[in-house]
């Protein structure tokens, strides 16, 4: 039977934060389009670069610039409201294991810089949350509603 309600992503999202995005600021470390919507944490001064698995999601790229800044990508990153994403399974063992609402996240299989996302970004049920700051929680199953490895589903940022 279809759901006759499902949570969405926020609309209109709240104010994305500009910052620097990437590795460094060489050519091969600078981000392009192809890293919209993939997951991203703190990893200098004003700056983000992508999450590896098992990383605490703190935001996601939603635009960048052509142009740089000190050799640096500038981009757009939402670290608020609700995300689509594709669920992974386990922390400890991703592509296996269901999660359910209720579950807090983190980064789960990445898709390498450069390459496009395919679906929504993966995210696993946080096995361990020792320490964890930056929770981000599922509210929604989605149209699916199992929780299963390849289903996609809704997170919001505590």
């Amino acid at each position: 039977m279809a759901r006759a309600f499902l949570m969405q992503e926020t609309a209109p999202a709240p104010v994305a934060k500009t910052a620097r995005l990437g590795a460094g600021n060489t050519a091969n470390d600078r981000f392009d389009e192809k890293e919209i919507g993939k997951f991203v944490k703190l990893v200098a001064e004003s700056r983000y670069d992508l999450c590896a698995v098992g990383n605490e999601i703190e935001g996601h790229i939603v635009a960048l610039e052509e142009a740089t800044q000190g050799g640096f990508t500038i981009g757009s990153v939402q670290d608020r409201a609700r995300k689509y994403v594709t669920f992974d399974g386990l922390q400890a063992t991703p592509g296996t294991g269901v999660i359910a609402v209720g579950d807090y996240v983190v980064a789960g299989t990445v898709t390498a810089k450069g390459t496009r996302l395919s679906n929504y970004a993966r995210v696993c049920k946080a096995t361990s949350q020792t320490g964890q700051t930056y929770k981000w929680r599922v509210v929604s199953l989605g149209p699916v509603g199992t929780g299963a490895v390849g289903t996609v589903g809704l997170i919001e940022r505590l």
